[in-house]
């Protein structure tokens, strides 16, 4: 199944709201015929419009190739939250790579949420990052283990920007009366996804990358001269960055046994009006500690956008049926709200939900299988790989050192087996366990 075609008519973004109210930005032509480039890049989410960016202004030949629009994927679709630290916490890295490694990674972590507010803010982007991301708790033990894990931050990284809440600091936040606590993370914040890919677009394309929408990525012979191959063109370059995380399919085998692309859905409402500082009394961004995690945050235009719900196949269900489910869990008095838009899309993980630094083979690298945790570490992956090529790949090599075990079952059974364990952390979230 080619899950760039399955979900989505080509050449469109889906109809959500961030398409809705995205900013301009031309179309741009497919590959036709042969060209050469010191770098090909695969994929226009935020790991290549980085890359490409960054390679251009280092004065790289780059040629960027998108099967469809520039963030039509995860970039254009998420909850737009640019969080803290990596996906995994720095209690799971200290034991995973050492005290040392995990405090560089940490501050890797860092460097991305200050490259995507820089960015934004350098190329005068069409889009606001907003600050604060909440994270609500749906038991008393996970309260006491997010204090205590904001004090280790605070100790041990110097990190001094989680406030802790008790069960009416996150009602008084949140307008929920689901949870028992949590914290908010000032340092975090978000974005509109789309808008900040559009923005990543047009400042690669003003430093001197060339992108190809339109365009996809049927082939790669790798080599000393890697070809890329398209339906109607090729590219011979140096270097080729693989970008397209959970719509990489095939193209590179060693890539597709260790990161796995999954389904998620977002819905907004009607604008609320006044009943939206009931939902947030601040214009932060949520997410809470269920395994299939809920995420939500208000529009500018004062709309809940809230994703979650569970779905067990590529195609994508009834979203609005999905995610109305455990939207109205935590907002039982949006019963009546009606539901503008409604989408979905295909993201990436990785068994241990770190993301997958890799070169598969020679002249080839790639970064993807962000677990959720794309906007910012995305970002800084393009930054990486460019890096990288230009002969820096210190922070590169960091990320890749950390193992990546193979999904066990191969192509065949490794969604099965995945759908087995999320239903069983799905019971759990439900018995409260």
């Amino acid at each position: 199944m080619n899950l760039l075609h399955v979900n989505d008519r080509a050449g469109e973004y889906p109809p959500s709201w961030y398409a809705a109210t995205r900013a301009e930005f031309a179309p741009c032509p497919a590959l036709m015929g042969e060209v050469r480039a010191d770098v090909c890049v695969v994929g226009a989410g935020y790991t290549g419009l980085s890359a490409a960016l960054h390679l251009a202004e280092k004065g790289f030949s780059v040629v960027v190739l998108e099967a469809h629009r520039v963030g039509f994927g995860a970039s254009g679709r998420n909850g737009g939250q640019v969080g803290s630290g990596q996906r995994q916490d720095q209690v799971w890295l200290e034991k995973a790579v050492g005290r040392e490694d995990a405090h560089r990674m940490w501050d890797l972590a860092e460097d991305a949420k200050a490259l995507v507010k820089d960015l934004i803010a350098r190329h005068a982007m069409p889009v606001t990052f907003h600050p604060g991301v909440a994270h609500a708790c749906w038991s008393e033990a996970e309260v006491r283990d997010t204090h205590a894990y904001a004090e280790k931050l605070h100790r041990d990284y110097g990190y001094d920007q989680l406030e802790p809440l008790d069960r009416a600091g996150i009602r008084a936040l949140i307008g929920s009366k689901v949870y028992k606590g949590g914290e908010v993370d000032r340092g975090a914040g978000h974005v509109h996804p789309l808008n900040y890919a559009i923005g990543l677009a047009e400042a690669a394309q003003k430093a001197g990358a060339v992108i190809h929408e339109a365009s996809e990525v049927l082939r790669l012979e790798s080599g000393a001269k890697p070809v890329v191959h398209t339906a109607q063109g090729r590219v011979i370059c140096d270097q080729v960055i693989l970008a397209a995380n959970g719509y990489l399919g095939d193209l590179e085998p060693k890539v597709a046994a260790k990161v796995m692309p999954i389904n998620n859905f977002i819905v907004a409402t009607e604008p609320l009006g006044a009943r939206a500082a009931e939902i947030l009394s601040e214009p932060v961004a949520v997410a809470d500690t269920k395994f299939v995690v809920n995420y939500w945050r208000l529009s500018e235009d004062n709309r809940l956008l809230f994703g979650g719900g569970e779905s067990y196949g590529y195609r994508f269900p009834d979203v609005i049926r999905t995610v109305s489910k455990p939207m109205l869990e935590v907002y039982p008095q949006l019963a009546d709200a009606r539901i503008d838009y409604a989408w979905g899309g295909t993201l990436a993980i990785t068994l241990n939900r770190m993301p997958c630094f890799t070169r598969p083979t020679a002249n080839v690298m790639s970064a993807s299988g962000y677990s959720g945790h794309g906007v910012a570490l995305a970002t800084l992956a393009g930054k990486l790989m460019a890096e990288a090529v230009a002969g820096n790949a210190a922070g590169f090599d960091l990320m890749a050192s950390l193992p990546q075990p193979r999904f066990p079952g191969g192509a065949t059974l490794r969604w099965p087996l995945l759908v087995l364990a999320m239903t069983w952390y799905s019971l759990r979230d439900r018995l409260g366990l």
